[in-house]
């Protein structure tokens, strides 16, 4: 039963973004800083955990040996299974990435594995789009759009970065980027010492190495939490951010979006999620959803180039830069000379996927069975 057209004016004008952020700019100034100073303190503390947790991982990476080989996670495929599964449990690739990295540095892996491990962090950090378009299905107008851009973005991220991954270890297995060691400023390993060596001593003198890799994964989830709600809600993007959308269509501009967004919010899974309802309003083409996520999960390694600081690895630096470099060589052709072709394929996939539940569980299924037979290996 539908609702009468004025209660319906009504309540659009009462729950209006314009309104919302009209409102937010009629409080006081004393009532919006207390605001400000909290997000900002959160931010704080985000950070804060972000370096206890990695000298946490780092400190316990051996202990998670005998657990990578009991799960017989062995060699670059096992790894790259590991990090794909995993972006799945954790709905985010940032948080696998950064624990791979501390694994490098804490010697438990090798710079081959820890390649493969991060670049299959992105093979399943956008299933949380997939989940939010899910959610909008089943708790809204059972609208499959929101699904839609799940599968697209998902598809998008997986067939870049699997041809990625040969480019990535023939780079690194020719050593071609190994004069490119960007190592800790003194300053800055002395800072990490000095926030993180009173929490982190203690522990390491009492606890076991897989407790304290467990505690530093925790942590780890903890401040990436904290750091996601501290940010604005784009939940329901604002009037300013939905017109910059409609202004950005051709796929170099939302590739360049994307781009900005993730910079700007530091997790790739956030900056794609809020697609869902620009594309269900109708402010982002779903075409142009491909393009985004591209340059989304370029930007994303920001963080994880900050872990390799953080930690004082100049390899592992340069682990990250060559994954990077390989997203690159693959991205930037398709987005500037095979778009439309990758494009019509991409959405072709993803509207068979979507055109029933027996396609939609097929593909599902797919997502889950291919990266625990790469684990298994």
């Amino acid at each position: 039963m539908t609702q009468p057209r004025g209660e319906n004016l009504a309540l659009a004008k009462s729950s209006s973004p314009v309104n919302d952020v009209e409102e937010s700019h009629r409080r006081p100034l004393h009532l919006r800083l207390p605001k400000a100073g909290l997000h900002a303190g959160a931010v704080v503390l985000a950070l804060w955990l972000f370096v206890i947790a990695l000298q946490l991982i780092k400190l316990g990476a051996g202990g998670l040996r005998p657990v990578l080989n009991d799960l017989s996670a062995d060699g670059v495929l096992g790894h790259f299974g590991v990090g794909w599964f995993g972006s799945y449990i954790v709905m985010s690739g940032s948080p696998v990435a950064a624990v791979a990295i501390s694994l490098f540095a804490g010697g438990a892996i090798s710079d081959l594995e820890t390649f493969a491990m991060i670049n299959g962090s992105r093979m399943g950090a956008s299933l949380i789009v997939l989940v939010v378009g899910f959610v909008s299905y089943v708790t809204g107008r059972r609208n499959p759009d929101g699904l839609y851009i799940g599968i697209v973005a998902l598809l998008t991220a997986i067939t870049l970065w699997a041809p990625a991954m040969p480019i990535g270890l023939l780079i690194l297995d020719q050593g071609w980027l190994d004069g490119v060691h960007v190592g800790s400023p003194g300053a800055l390993t002395s800072f990490v010492g000095a926030i993180s060596d009173p929490i982190v001593d203690p522990l390491n003198d009492v606890l076991p190495q897989l407790a304290m890799f467990v505690a530093g994964v925790v942590t780890l989830m903890l401040a990436f939490t904290i750091f996601d709600r501290s940010l604005p809600s784009l939940d329901s993007p604002g009037p300013r951010f939905e017109s910059l959308s409609r202004s950005l269509q051709k796929p170099p501009a939302m590739f360049a979006f994307g781009t900005l967004v993730t910079l700007l919010t530091m997790s790739v899974s956030l900056s794609v999620t809020i697609l869902v309802p620009l594309a269900l309003k109708g402010y982002v083409r779903r075409d142009r959803v491909i393009p985004y996520v591209m340059g989304a999960n370029i930007a994303t390694w920001v963080d994880t180039l900050l872990a390799a600081l953080l930690l004082d690895s100049p390899e592992a630096f340069t682990i990250v830069l060559t994954e990077m470099l390989a997203g690159a060589l693959v991205s930037l052709p398709v987005l500037f000379f095979f778009f439309q072709p990758y494009s019509k394929l991409i959405l072709g996939i993803a509207h068979r996927a979507s055109s029933s539940r027996q396609h939609l569980a097929v593909f599902i299924g797919g997502l889950f069975v291919i990266p625990v037979f790469f684990l298994l290996l």
